[in-house]
């Protein structure tokens, strides 16, 4: 006897599970990032008066001219951008933003009342730009961001000056602001930690030995590239596009992670059954 709900509703099952893995495993990326980031800026930089760039590097000079909360900086000023900006930016960077920046306020909040877990300011900007710098990378690339002050120069960017030169300016004036109110071996000790963060940044990002090339062969390229992009975060390119044949195939590459294998086999077969996958 057939199933009263037919097959649609195995299939619509099958589809709801692999969407949600990748978004729990996605969410959960976020708020490991946001928390290691909370513990680089609470224990490690803001109790040494060291200041880094961007909106985080905004946020904690203000808070320690005012005397304010961290967090609450945090969250006044990247929301509103993030807010502005939101015609450019896809539904679900913008919601993994949030989780981010939420959990980013909220650590930095919990940990503010303890003491920074070492005295001495050079150590302390390098392990706290270390950590910063991986939190930060670490919620990039499970698609969100923490500190959006490159999603700020973009929507408010002179058309005189690129969006870097503008976060470069950006980021010279918060580290000379901090020179002035703090004293200028703040100032090094900020740079220090600035240029920390800014390498590692891009560990999280970088390819590993654990990474690999997936190529899909499909009828359906389109959609497995926006299905992929939407679960995954991945950036797929074109290899080879299809004719203008509605059965031509194409060829589709993307980075993989030898752990997304089986989710990102799931999500290209429920597109098209028939499509190759093929890992180098």
């Amino acid at each position: 006897m057939k199933h009263p709900y037919g097959s649609h509703t195995r299939v619509d099952w099958a589809r709801g599970s692999v969407l949600f893995l990748p978004m729990l495993t996605r969410s959960l990326g976020v708020i490991v990032g946001a928390l290691l980031a909370s513990v680089g800026v609470e224990l490690f930089l803001m109790p040494h008066g060291i200041i880094v760039g961007g909106m985080t590097g905004l946020s904690a000079l203000l808070a320690l001219k005012t005397e304010m909360r961290l967090g609450l900086f945090l969250f006044l000023l990247n929301l509103p951008i993030l807010l502005l900006g939101r015609k450019n930016i896809h539904l679900s960077f913008g919601i993994f933003t949030v989780l981010g920046i939420l959990v980013f306020s909220l650590g930095t909040v919990v940990l503010h009342p303890y003491p920074a877990l070492t005295s001495d300011p050079l150590p302390a900007a390098m392990l706290g730009g270390a950590s910063l710098g991986l939190g930060l990378g670490l919620s990039l690339r499970f698609g969100g961001a923490l500190d959006i002050a490159s999603k700020a120069v973009e929507t408010l960017h002179y058309k005189r000056l690129s969006p870097e030169k503008l976060l470069l300016i950006l980021n010279c004036g918060i580290l000379i602001a901090a020179g002035f109110h703090f004293g200028f071996t703040q100032a090094a000790y900020s740079v220090i930690a600035y240029i920390l963060a800014f390498e590692a940044v891009k560990f999280p990002m970088r390819r590993t030995r654990f990474g690999q090339v997936a190529r899909i062969k499909s009828r359906h390229c389109s959609t497995i590239q926006e299905q992929l992009q939407r679960s995954l975060n991945m950036k797929v390119t074109y290899k080879q596009k299809p004719e203008e044949r509605a059965d031509a195939y194409g060829v589709l590459e993307c980075d993989c992670h030898f752990l997304e294998r089986a989710r990102l086999k799931s999500i290209v077969r429920l597109c098209d059954h028939e499509s190759e996958i093929t890992f180098s």
